[in-house]
């Protein structure tokens, strides 16, 4: 089984520690593509309009400037860089490493990371059209697609930005469930990343071997949640489970 995660914006900033090593990371056939999109953010943030091509509001700006540093800042693992609702449900950093080597996260600087990739705090969005590069899920598409190629279960629980930067091919997309939240019938927002949190949580902890099929994905979540499995709406399309949030 694979969870794969969005990232978060909320980022906790290590204050020492060695930089980021980009040859180190995870799926190091990302390597030259990281860099590419890394340049670009560092160039764009030392720009005054840099908030603003970043979407990220003028209240932002010195959160955006610090990207400028991003090859000498302290990197920490991305298991407790990453802050926020769904992360905070997770728990990623409490989870043995078995258990977190079973985690991908798509990001919009990164491409794909796992949990004990080191990265510094930084602030890219997916659905920004960076300049220099262009639109980060058109981008990183080609790369991910080569990249990625799981061979168990995917447990897809990231938004619909993240979630067009990698498709998985047919034969992935056969095993893959994606994970869609509602609360008294209405799909929610905050209580979807929450309830994904948890969910992840679950099956990463969970006694006994983890689910291989997307019906045992199903059967595993009902445990601690309400679920119910519905198959392809057509080609092309993944599994999709609908989660009750608590």
């Amino acid at each position: 089984m694979l969870v794969v995660l969005p990232p978060s914006e909320t980022k906790w900033g290590p204050r020492r520690g060695a930089p980021v090593d980009l040859p180190a990371l995870s799926s190091p056939q990302l390597t030259a593509a990281r860099e590419q999109v890394l340049d670009a953010l560092v160039a764009v943030s030392a720009r005054p309009d840099a908030a603003a091509l970043l979407g990220a509001g003028p209240r932002l700006a010195e959160v955006v400037a610090a990207n400028t540093s991003l090859r000498t800042r302290p990197a920490a693992r991305a298991a407790q860089v990453y802050r926020g609702v769904l992360y905070d449900a997770l728990d990623l950093p409490s989870l043995p490493a078995p258990a977190q080597r079973r985690v991908l996260v798509v990001s919009a600087l990164w491409g794909a990371l796992a949990p004990l990739d080191r990265i510094p705090d930084y602030r890219l969005s997916m659905g920004t059209d960076l300049p220099g590069v262009g639109p980060l899920a058109t981008f990183w598409r080609p790369h991910l697609a080569a990249a990625l190629a799981p061979q168990d279960v995917v447990v897809d629980c990231r938004s619909a930005a993240y979630a067009a930067a990698w498709q998985p091919g047919p034969n992935v997309l056969a095993r893959t469930v994606a994970v869609r939240v509602s609360k008294d019938g209405r799909v929610v927002s905050h209580s979807a990343k929450h309830t994904r949190g948890l969910l992840a949580r679950h099956l990463l902890t969970r006694p006994g071997r983890a689910p291989r099929t997307v019906e045992q994905v199903r059967d595993a979540v009902a445990d601690a949640f309400r679920a119910e499995l519905h198959p392809p709406a057509r080609a092309g399309r993944a599994w999709v489970l609908d989660v009750e949030a608590p």
